[in-house]
């Protein structure tokens, strides 16, 4: 399992989506790669079973394909793609596992000056998480909420994630993966399991 920063290295094109079976033209993430390496694929930690000098193709289990947006996929769609992080690699995005806790779907996209605001909608077990100010991975990016209301959020998109992701290229009612702030989880269960310690007799 990779872990990843969320900061899109590249934006692939389907070339096969049968079930179980998942194949995307790429050249940047392609440099470097090996047969069993990492991939995150819409924020999803993918491992690459075959590679030629344009494509990987990753098999896809069922349980994926339940908790993310991949079975939606079709040829000719355009995913994100981030390899895994390295020890020499810099962290300039917030870490992500590339394990997608549920999908969400996209409200809206507004223009605001050079930036665009998306407001993406998103379940309870999603909102317990989300904190204005917090990170969040969206399709794989990093991203900081700037706005939340009971089960939607907002982010604010600048203009090199419009250029270097697929999220503008989303139409309202889209799927799209969702994963929050591993250490918001941490620090709830070690909260919790304090509490519970502090009420035994």
């Amino acid at each position: 399992m990779g872990i990843f920063t969320g900061i899109i290295e590249e934006v692939g094109k389907v070339v096969e989506a049968e079930r179980g079976r998942l194949r995307i033209q790429a050249q940047t993430c392609l440099e470097g790669t090996r047969l069993g390496d990492s991939i995150a694929v819409n924020g999803v930690d993918l491992t690459v079973a075959e590679m030629d000098s344009c494509s990987f193709t990753f098999y896809v289990m069922p349980e994926t394909y339940r908790r993310t947006n991949l079975s939606d996929l079709s040829p000719g769609d355009l995913v994100n793609l981030e390899r895994a992080l390295t020890p020499a690699s810099r962290l300039s995005g917030h870490l992500v596992r590339g394990v997608v806790e549920a999908t969400g779907v996209l409200l809206s996209l507004e223009p605001e000056e050079d930036a665009i605001i998306a407001r993406y909608g998103a379940p309870p077990e999603i909102m317990r998480y989300v904190v204005v100010k917090g990170p969040i991975a969206v399709d794989g990016v990093s991203l900081t909420v700037i706005d939340r209301g009971r089960d939607w959020f907002a982010v604010s998109l600048v203009r090199y994630t419009q250029e270097h992701t697929n999220l503008v290229r989303r139409r309202p009612g889209q799927r799209v993966n969702l994963e929050t702030d591993i250490l918001a989880r941490y620090l709830e269960q070690l909260l919790m399991e304090r509490g519970d310690l502090e009420r035994r007799p």
